[in-house]
């Protein structure tokens, strides 16, 4: 858990793409997702990484694909390497708790976001206009208040280093068909109502969460991280307070501490101190072993 790998390198695998956090490569039609230990916040990526974050991340995806087998098909095909295609053996030290070999999904291009709670942007546009997402809310709500009920607020897909944007239904509908966007609103609040109700009897409250939906052979299909630190917003119930900002399992030290710093939020980021980040390494580890518990 003490090494960070900030990037990887697979000779003779092809790169495809290499998100904030993921390096994506192409294989025998088939996707490599590698977790790797880069950090974003704002939507810049830190210089420097959180020690086993990777690992964390993707088995508590592991975890949350194998809760929901029974509501959606997901993309897992293995995350076993000595399963995977023999030309990717040679990486073990790379892959090895940190990658799943996956189907490769037509992904669906707008965040699909379930809001239980008022927090983070829903609570700054809800400020604004007493909206979300062109959904009217009660007045009056405080922050981390739990709304009357959950609520579906997608946002765009911003390339990297730019700010997603929250749109309404009707914008996502226009973006991926009305269709589409009902089946993945309903998904999206069934899948949060479950997760949630299985986290609370775990002392975490899901505040809000993202997940990625694709299409595999005209099935919509789970993809991509699921109900992760880096996903979603979870706050300690016994703690939990409405009328303040919760302090979440993930890295709101690191956003806390940035916020702090005489910062543009554009690149190169302030550089962050061992204290944050080993910090933040611990609330990953514990949030994660509150919920894969017995």
């Amino acid at each position: 858990m003490n090494d960070v790998l900030l990037e990887t390198h697979l000779p003779g695998i092809r790169r495809i793409h290499q998100g904030k956090v993921r390096d994506i490569y192409e294989i025998e039609g088939k996707l490599l997702l590698v977790a790797t230990d880069r950090l974003s916040a704002f939507d810049v990526i830190m210089s420097r990484g959180i020690p086993g974050k990777g690992e964390m991340l993707t088995q508590l995806t592991l975890f949350w694909l194998r809760f929901f087998e029974s509501d959606i098909e997901n993309h897992l095909i293995t995350a076993d390497v000595e399963r995977m295609p023999a030309v990717l053996h040679p990486f073990r030290r790379q892959l090895q708790g940190r990658s799943m070999l996956c189907r490769k999904a037509s992904i669906f291009p707008i965040e699909c976001v379930a809001r239980g709670y008022i927090a983070g942007s829903g609570w700054k546009e809800y400020r604004q206009t007493g909206a979300v997402c062109g959904q009217l809310l009660p007045a009056g709500l405080r922050q981390a208040e739990k709304l009357p009920q959950a609520i579906f607020t997608p946002a765009t897909k911003a390339p990297k280093g730019q700010h997603d944007e929250n749109i309404d239904f009707e914008r996502a509908a226009a973006i991926v068909g009305r269709d589409h966007a009902a089946r993945l609103r309903d998904l999206t609040l069934r899948l949060y109502a479950k997760a949630n109700a299985y986290a609370n009897s775990r002392g975490i409250i899901i505040a809000d969460t993202k997940f990625e939906f694709g299409l595999y052979e005209g099935r919509v299909i789970l993809c991509d991280e699921v109900l992760t630190p880096d996903s979603s917003r979870f706050w300690d119930s016994a703690r939990y307070r409405p009328g303040t900002s919760p302090e979440s399992y993930d890295k709101q030290i690191v956003r806390d501490w940035l916020e702090q710093q005489p910062w543009n939020k554009t690149p190169p980021p302030p550089e962050l101190p061992d204290d944050i980040v080993n910090r933040t390494a611990a609330r990953y580890r514990e949030v994660i072993e509150l919920l894969r518990k017995p």
